[in-house]
């Protein structure tokens, strides 16, 4: 068997980071940068008011309270040159320009609100309530660096520095393509001796959690030449596909019967639990990576955390690696096989304890679902007490 290290390396030696494309603004969401953003302006470009209150110069306010006359209006977006002389005030709005002359903000809270003329309650210092031009950005200061996975507030930023589009590498493209003849359809009567299928919608999900869009191709049933008609279908929207299904040791294994002549695909037994069977290569001209991950639910997502999920980090321009751990204190006893790095589904706690839940088995997908962490036990270690050190991927 190999280890989990040795195939994940050869995974990642393997797959490609997506070339960079330009995209519209609305469309960048959650790709990575594939440049560097400057700002071609300030930010703000200009002085402006952060209160809707009125603009008056320090010294007129000083001995506070005080009444001055309003002698015009400033609102957002307002383009007029404004100055303001000794003794006045000007009514002014959140965002609008500062006049020539004024040097603090008076916030409305502290007035009477007067429109003709204003009572002032507070004095203020120089520059109170007023946003200055380069502020937060200065001409030509880098905003975003590349390899800035885009998310909301990278989208204002975009947008604030006057961009339209924005050179990136997109989210990968993954097809899942489950296969088994006891497989139905969710929502379908069941025949006997079938199941609902359910590692698609567990495997696309994780997929578009990563940074991925996934697509569902459907169930292919236990027939090689079905499962390749199905593949080459969608080798043309993919930049890499997940098959559950049809890999370990027995008859009737369409992946592994479909994939092994190519001899580009590689099949082998990995020294984990669950998950052991397990496969990888490229297929198609574009050289398009294939994850052959097992069909038991469990395995199957175990084998995405650990192979797929890193491998996208690398497709999308990212540091990547074995996915990341952090460390706990087991609240019960452990047990793991000899020879396999084991990932015991756990719950972990606020305090950095981990129990493990109460069903292991690779099929017992409620227990998944109940679980927020999967507990590393390594290879030479078969049993751990109460109270052991472990290491955990947080779910």
């Amino acid at each position: 068997m190999r280890s989990v290290d040795d195939h994940l390396a050869d995974i990642l030696n393997t797959v490609r980071t997506l070339a960079p494309l330009e995209l519209e603004l609305e469309q960048a969401l959650g790709t990575t940068l594939a440049e560097e953003v400057t700002s071609p302006v300030p930010l703000p470009p200009f002085d402006n008011s952060a209160m809707d209150g009125y603009a008056v110069r320090a010294e007129d306010v000083a001995g506070a309270p005080v009444t001055l006359p309003v002698i015009d209006d400033i609102a957002a977006g307002d383009g007029r040159l404004h100055a303001l002389g000794p003794g006045m005030a000007m009514r002014i709005m959140t965002g609008a320009p500062m006049p020539a002359g004024a040097d603090t903000v008076i916030p409305v809270e502290w007035t009477d609100g007067g429109t003709a003329r204003v009572v002032i309650g507070r004095s203020a210092p120089k520059g109170n309530a007023i946003r200055t031009a380069g502020e937060d950005v200065r001409p030509g200061e880098p905003v975003l660096p590349e390899g800035s996975v885009i998310g909301p507030a990278q989208l204002g930023i975009l947008a604030g520095v006057g961009r339209r589009r924005v050179l990136v590498r997109p989210r990968p493209r993954v097809v899942v393509i489950s296969t088994g003849a006891e497989l139905a359809e969710p929502g379908t009567p069941l025949a006997p001796g079938q199941i609902w299928e359910s590692n698609s919608y567990t495997l696309i999900a994780a997929v578009r959690e990563a940074g991925g869009e996934g697509y569902r191709a459907g169930i292919v049933a236990d027939d090689a030449a079905r499962f390749i008609d199905q593949l080459d279908a969608q080798l043309v929207r993919a930049d890499a596909v997940i098959t559950s299904g049809g890999v370990s040791m027995g008859a009737y294994e369409p992946v592994k019967e479909a994939l092994g002549p190519l001899g580009t695909v590689r099949f082998e037994r990995v020294a984990m639990q669950p998950g052991m069977p397990q496969g990888f290569g490229v297929v198609g001209e574009d050289q398009v990576p294939v994850f052959t991950l097992p069909g038991n639910p469990v395995s199957s997502f175990v084998s995405f955390m650990l192979f797929v999920r890193p491998a996208l980090r690398k497709m999308r321009g990212l540091p990547s690696g074995p996915t990341p751990t952090v460390p706990a204190v087991t609240s019960a006893p452990l047990r793991s096989p000899a020879g396999k790095r084991s990932y015991l589904r756990g719950v972990l706690g606020p305090q950095g304890t981990v129990a493990p839940v109460l069903r292991q088995g690779s099929h017992q997908l409620a227990a998944l679902a109940s679980a927020n962490a999967l507990i590393v036990v390594p290879e030479d270690v078969t049993e751990l007490p109460e109270g052991a050190s472990v290491e955990v991927i947080p779910l």
